[in-house]
């Protein structure tokens, strides 16, 4: 079972190369995406050597919770297709991402359940009420004109609710997910089918929670989800960004019986800690 990690990064080289190391095993080919506003070559310099790493060449100088974080993960999926190389899973993760089980096993896992979905799905109407706001009322994240939080209360207070495209029904929760080959394809010609879909998620918040899980869940390929991300996440902070990990959680995420968690700070002692008992 041949595993692409996509990974998103822009900054820390080092940590990346320490994430990219454990990952590493014959069947495991890596895609790096790097932020237009950092410096590829630290990046290149810290990866090389080890087999099987391409760089995403199509960058995008993402901006926290707009669009630009769909548009990275969508450019490397392109580039993941066009490799032409014979992939089975696409695993994105982000720098701040670590195995916290053996590699071997998450190949063993994916190999006895080929052609599924990990991703969290979420119903928004439902069971993540708090995402409603984000689909049915503009954002205006992606704005830099000065004034936009204002110019978005007004248009929102004039406008009625905003429903996707194609009535599709919303769903979410994590971005990092672990999917199928045909799921990417499906996502890459879906989008380009109907632009409306990326100029509707243009003007929501953090899109990239959304967008992919609604893609596959309003298709036929919704019977493939499995509705676990197969990562260790804690938001019990009750913040926009989960709780950063360290050595007062290793015990909740090894017992947890997911493969990654996330997220962690450079050379945090939990690291090594997660080395020792992974082997």
């Amino acid at each position: 079972m041949v595993v692409a990690h996509l990974i998103l990064v822009h900054s820390k080289p080092d940590q990346l190369k320490r994430l990219v190391n454990r990952l590493v095993h014959n069947k495991a080919i890596f895609f790096i995406h790097v932020d237009a506003k950092a410096n590829i070559e630290l990046f290149r310099a810290a990866l090389k050597g080890i087999n099987n790493v391409y760089f995403v060449d199509k960058r995008v100088d993402i901006q926290w919770a707009t669009y630009s974080m769909v548009e990275a993960t969508v450019n490397g999926f392109e580039a993941i297709v066009a490799s032409g190389l014979a992939i089975d899973y696409v695993n994105l993760l982000s720098g701040q991402d670590y195995p916290i089980q053996p590699v071997s096993k998450f190949h063993d896992f994916l190999r006895m359940n080929p052609g599924k979905a990990f991703m969290q799905c979420l119903d928004i109407e439902t069971e993540w009420t708090e995402a409603i706001s984000r689909v049915r009322s503009y954002h205006f994240t992606h704005w830099t004109v000065p004034g936009k939080y204002k110019i978005q209360k007004i248009i929102n207070f004039l406008l009625p609710k905003r429903n996707l495209p194609e009535n599709l029904i919303p769903v979410g929760r994590s971005q990092w997910f672990t999917i199928s080959l045909k799921h990417v394809v499906f996502i890459i010609k879906r989008l380009e089918a109907n632009p409306a879909f990326s100029k509707f998620f243009s003007y929501s918040w953090a899109p990239d929670e959304i967008i992919f899980q609604t893609l596959l869940y309003n298709s036929t390929f919704k019977f493939d989800i499995v509705n676990n991300n197969l990562r260790y996440i804690d938001w019990s902070e009750g913040l926009k960004n989960p709780k950063m990990l360290t050595k007062d959680d290793f015990s909740a995420m090894m017992k947890s019986g997911h493969f990654f968690a996330r997220k962690f700070a450079e050379n945090d002692d939990v690291l090594s800690m997660i080395d020792a008992e992974i082997g």
